[in-house]
């Protein structure tokens, strides 16, 4: 059985263990959507996780979702992540980046003066930071069929834009309670046409387009990522049988497209959901465990173990620890993650975690 520290192929790429770094919100790029220097350091850092995974990022300012999150929209943009992505290649790093829409988890101070837009006009009681400070969530815009084509080509236009930047692929962010998962979830789409109602219906949105994003960079550079059952921001699936309709049907739509992998944040990693899910998608299958804070690493020997997948997603560990493989592998202490520093600020909790000294 293939342990942590294997190499793995991935889509076109191989990758030298079995360790990916999960997308992370920071909100540490500059108003503009542009990263920084120091996303560039925060990133090669990292860059010993077999996969790369960046955090959100918005393809158009209308789907921005935070304060201090980074663009894929513009010229300058691009031009960040180029420079981010040279950092992590010079560490023998691969990259991917994750493409996300807000949907309705947003504020006009962040979309341009837009309001936020959704597959239903449906609230959620909730709180985002914006330059004036805290504020509520407004309710959402119901979008319009022929307004989805916008939305689709946005991502579209995004994964050209990142692969022409020397990003080598991205995932598209299909969880969470944002835009994508808004379509899945019934609790966020009240819809009656094409895109709303059955299980099929909800998932057609989503189908389409990670279909658009592969006939534009190709499958093998093209990952997606789910979280069924996570109940967060308002995108409740608490009939389980509704979703095991849902996301089969969200497979079944993406079984010819070769995509490099499926990313699954789930409550049972142990579950037969989870190995229901592996056995309907053809690709690498990496699992983040559980919706527990930390992902240890006797849970992820578990993981691999136990084949209940080809990889695990690590997130907050590779916050405070960016040798985590390497501390890992070697039996290394670690760094304990600050939550007062995870969101906003400066190099403080994102570039200063020490690396471990090697053991004698």
């Amino acid at each position: 059985m293939p342990t942590l520290f294997d190499p793995i192929t991935v889509g076109a790429f191989e990758l030298k263990n079995r360790v990916a770094m999960a997308p992370l919100t920071r909100m540490r790029s500059d108003e503009d959507g542009v990263p920084k220097d120091m996303n560039v350091e925060y990133y090669a850092q990292r860059a010993s996780a077999g996969l790369v995974v960046t955090e959100g990022t918005f393809p158009a300012v209308t789907g921005r979702g935070f304060w201090g999150q980074a663009g894929i929209e513009t010229t300058e943009q691009a031009l960040g992540w180029s420079r981010v992505a040279e950092g992590v290649h010079d560490k023998g790093g691969v990259m991917f980046m994750q493409v996300m829409n807000a949907g309705r988890v947003s504020h006009p101070e962040l979309t341009g003066g837009a309001t936020p837009e959704a597959p239903s006009a449906v609230g959620i009681d909730q709180q985002t930071h914006v330059p004036s400070g805290k504020q509520p969530i407004p309710v959402p815009r119901a979008l319009e069929v022929d307004e989805l084509p916008r939305i689709r080509q946005e991502f579209v236009s995004a994964a050209r834009r990142a692969v022409d930047a020397g990003i080598d692929g991205v995932e598209i962010h299909g969880a969470n309670g944002y835009l994508l998962h808004e379509f899945l979830a019934p609790s966020a789409n009240h819809r009656e046409d094409e895109y709303g109602g059955s299980p099929e219906n909800r998932a057609r949105f989503v189908v389409e387009v990670v279909r658009a994003v592969v006939e534009e960079i190709g499958g093998d550079r093209v990952g997606l990522r789910i979280s069924p059952e996570h109940n967060v921001q308002g995108a409740i699936e608490d009939d389980h049988d509704d979703v095991r309709a849902t996301y089969s049907a969200l497979l079944a739509g993406l079984r010819d497209l070769g995509l490099a992998y499926l990313s699954v944040l789930y409550k049972d990693i142990d579950g037969e959901f989870v190995q229901e899910l592996r056995g309907q998608f053809d690709g690498v299958f990496y699992l983040n465990s559980g919706f527990s804070e930390y992902t240890e690493l006797e849970e992820s020997e578990h993981i691999m173990a136990a084949d209940l997948a080809d990889g695990v997603m690590v997130g907050r560990e590779l916050i405070a620890n960016p040798d985590l493989v390497e501390r890992w592998r070697d039996g290394l202490e670690l760094n304990t993650p600050d939550p007062k520093t995870f969101y906003l600020g400066g190099p403080k909790g994102y570039v200063d975690y020490p690396f471990a000294a090697a053991r004698v």
